[in-house]
């Protein structure tokens, strides 16, 4: 692969959920080496690991551009904790101010640093292709599943606060059921809390496994639980890492929501530079 070593990079956590960040507005990887590259540095153990990699890029129709690549190097349309360590990466390197705009596949995105700290709020696409009672068989029981578009497929599985949840196993199987195809769907598994707030696990697409958080995923479920009326706007999301998220957003009577925010963490956890031996 024809990359300019040593590649500089940000290892960045939004609630656990963590990214390798490169300022990438003089080209250092070409666009038909990246997915490779990113499948290569993103292993753990052999490499730096992470749940994701995002390129910054210039743009003419906003502050920056992201190119943004799952573990595996798949392209997601979206990805909410990725785009708050974009927006505070940008900001701290003076590519954007504190209130900022950037191109995603799934549109343009506006993001805010909240008083020059690690939260950060994130304007999210209205939501679309919003169903309810789907049915999936999961563990010998057909279960009933909502889904909605909420920048990327997300499916909302509700279960009572202390049943045991083999979220590989069943993330797996409605990853890939035939209900979502082609494109698959990550698996959102929530449980309503006694404060009103919500837990949730989710098994993400590209990283074929549980992760940390998933913003996305917290907007598709707390939206959802609102609808279903054991949650309201702002709903705060307890991730599996421990963090919280906030979600607020207008709920339309279609159903639908709009005026959708993402509010959470992104924290810088080290500054490094990737050699070639990173792709070994």
């Amino acid at each position: 692969m024809d990359i300019q070593f040593p590649v500089s990079f940000t290892k960045m956590s939004g609630t656990g959920n963590d990214f390798i960040v490169i300022d990438h507005r003089q080209v250092l990887v070409p666009e038909e080496n990246q997915a490779e590259f990113v499948s290569r540095v993103c292993r753990r153990m052999f490499s730096v690991g992470a749940d994701g990699l995002i390129f910054i890029e210039n743009s003419d129709k906003a502050d920056f551009s992201w190119r943004f690549y799952n573990g595996d190097g798949s392209v997601p349309e979206m990805c909410g904790n990725g785009a708050r360590c974009a927006a505070r990466f940008a900001f701290s390197r003076g590519i954007a101010g504190k209130k900022m705009s950037f191109e995603t596949v799934a549109g343009i995105i506006e993001a805010e640093i909240l008083d020059d700290g690690d939260e950060v709020s994130l304007l999210m696409p209205p939501p679309v292709d919003l169903r309810t009672g789907l049915h999936v068989d999961l563990g010998g029981e057909e279960r009933t599943i909502s889904f909605m578009n909420s920048g990327v497929p997300h499916a909302v599985l509700f279960l009572d606060e202390g049943v045991e949840i083999p979220v590989k196993e069943w993330g797996h199987v409605i990853r890939f059921h035939d209900l979502f195809q082609p494109a698959g769907t990550n698996a959102n598994f929530v449980q309503p809390l006694a404060d009103g707030g919500i837990r949730v696990r989710t098994y993400e697409r590209g990283v074929e496994d549980e992760t940390m958080a998933c913003g996305t995923g917290a907007v598709a479920s707390a939206i959802f639980a609102a609808i279903q009326g054991l949650a309201a706007s702002p709903v705060k999301v307890t991730t599996s890492g421990g963090d919280q998220l906030t979600i607020v957003f207008d709920l339309k009577d279609d159903p639908a929501a709009e005026n959708v925010y993402l509010q959470g963490p992104a924290r810088m956890i080290y500054e490094g530079q990737l050699t070639a031996e990173s792709l070994l």
